[in-house]
């Protein structure tokens, strides 16, 4: 066979694509000893997942480098090393290796103060987000932004791929349920990396003074979005204790629903967001409702767990020592999967098949998950997944006509 001229660059880049790996925005930035960095002092916004491609951490790596003054660390929910509950404060410390004081930034205080950046002359943020609106992590990229801007110091956003790619899902969230879990008008699954994000952020002046705010992206290389996490040769990092693999960050975005419910979204189990169930269900009952909705790109089985008290995963989970009849959820096909509209679908079943028994026990957090009450006050008056779905495809659609400004990859 003889190709077209362009046919035949277009396959051997293809090709070439197809067994390149990612380099990271760190290990970009970190090919040259980070000279864009020297006789600065920088504060570095990270925890355990910034680590190139070696598998050594941002601030180790940029120690090396004698001209760059490690001032201060700043530690997002989870803590630098990764290990704090989901909700747990985390407590100011001193990094071992740099002497550089750790400063809490998910605790009473969620954005630096002037005291914390006193001398510092760059922010640096590096961590790996999951790409729903509700993970923290670009709650605090945010307010490291407004740190800047305030403080006229540049924010650098060493950039990552979205583990669960492009897809945008979910309502847009409303000003009224701004909170830690929701701090912009976005899907709850935005399909952008925090990079692009950041972008947006600034562009749509979504922070104080973020016109006063100079913003550097350091885009890494070799990422095919439309391609799964895997192809990208990066080693999974779990972002926080109950992401442990990519499936989970998957499903992440449809499951972490089930918080505000009395339905377990599998905390307490070694499958968090994976094993979900409750006692009283009949999982096949279940199903075999989902299976004639024919949802693709998943693989439901059904299983039983019994949560357990989890110190560092997770204290006190719902149905402790309880069997639960649950459902085992593997993503067959991410690039079709949509984990929010999953979601809803298995809430609309629970609530038709169970209504006496689930319960949305926590109204105020599903509607701060959801951005609004739509779904809460849809799901009372007895609409169904598809009307749920159908109510936030307009400005679904305007979103994802409008992020395309901010896509670089």
């Amino acid at each position: 066979m003889i190709l077209p001229k362009t046919g035949f660059f277009m396959l051997i880049a293809a090709l070439f694509l197809m067994g390149c790996s990612v380099n990271t925005g760190l290990d970009n930035v970190s090919d040259d000893n980070f000279s864009l960095f020297e006789n600065k002092s920088v504060g570095i916004v990270t925890n355990h997942t910034a680590k190139d491609k070696n598998g050594v951490h941002v601030v180790d790596l940029m120690s090396t480098n004698e001209k760059i003054n490690v001032r201060a660390i700043f530690a997002p929910e989870h803590g630098v090393r990764g290990q704090a509950e989901a909700g747990e404060y985390v407590r100011d410390n001193i990094d071992a290796k740099t002497g550089a004081p750790i400063y809490s930034i998910y605790g009473s205080t969620r954005k630096p103060t002037k005291n914390m950046l006193e001398g510092v002359d760059v922010l640096i943020f590096d961590i790996q987000d999951i790409g729903a609106r509700f993970y923290t992590y670009i709650s605090t990229m945010g307010q490291i932004m407004e740190a800047g801007a305030e403080n006229t110091i540049p924010v650098y956003i060493l950039d990552r791929p979205n583990p669960i790619g492009r897809i945008a899902e979910g309502p847009i969230l409303q000003q009224d349920y701004h909170s830690f879990v929701g701090m912009y008008p976005i899907p709850i699954r935005h399909g952008m990396t925090v990079g692009e994000l950041a972008l947006m952020i600034k562009d749509n002046g979504w922070i104080n003074q973020a016109d006063d705010l100079e913003l550097h992206v350091i885009e890494f290389s070799g990422w095919n979005p439309n391609k799964n996490f895997k192809q990208t040769k990066l080693p999974w990092i779990a972002p926080s204790p109950n992401m442990r693999n990519v499936n989970e960050a998957l499903l992440y975005p449809g499951m972490c629903l089930f918080e505000a419910t009395n339905f377990s979204e599998g905390r307490g189990t070694d499958r968090p967001f994976e094993l979900v169930g409750a006692d009283y269900i009949n999982a096949d009952a279940v199903i075999a409702e989902l299976e004639k909705r024919s949802l693709p790109g998943v693989r439901i089985e059904a299983d039983t767990f019994i949560p357990e008290d989890m110190p560092g995963y997770c204290m006190n989970p719902k149905f402790e020592g309880i069997t639960c009849n649950g459902l085992a959820l593997t993503v067959s096909d991410p690039a079709v999967f949509k984990s929010v509209e999953f979601g809803i679908h298995l809430i609309d079943i629970l609530h038709t098949l169970y209504p006496d028994e689930f319960i949305i026990t926590r109204e105020r957090w599903m509607n701060l998950l959801w951005g609004n009450s739509d779904a809460f006050t849809m799901i009372i008056e007895g609409k169904s997944a598809d009307e749920i779905i159908e109510s936030y495809q307009q400005e679904l659609s305007q979103f994802i006509l409008v992020r395309e400004k901010y896509l670089l990859y």
